[in-house]
């Protein structure tokens, strides 16, 4: 977990959001299990929402800020090495959580 809280805290996104938390629980929980993948409103962000005692609405839209905190006022460069190409466009909130799964699965191996 110190990974990934170090990861998002080296995107530019603060752990002063909601959505740094959320998001370090959602990564948690899809490095525990992949499918959560395939499902990320259905599941995903309904069992962020009952760990926190919150809605799935609230959960995408507190993520979908931390997302926008990393594109407009956080490290964007590292987010493309992370990715391994340029982004144009700021990615959906799945999209993000399936950029820094593959990161951490990636970067976790041994060589």
């Amino acid at each position: 977990m110190d990974r990934t809280r170090a990861l998002l805290l080296d995107l530019g996104i603060r752990s002063t959001i909601r959505g740094f938390h959320f998001l370090l629980y959602a990564l948690k929980l899809c490095l525990q299990n992949e499918d959560y993948l395939l499902s990320v409103y259905k599941d995903l962000y309904v069992d962020v929402a009952i760990r926190f005692g919150t809605t799935r609405d609230n959960v995408e839209h507190c993520i979908r800020t931390a997302v926008s905190s990393c594109w407009y006022k956080g490290n964007r460069n590292l987010l493309n090495r992370i990715t391994g190409y340029e982004l144009k466009h700021k990615p959906a909130n799945g999209e993000f959580i399936d950029i820094l799964y593959n990161y951490l699965t990636r970067e976790g191996r041994p060589a």
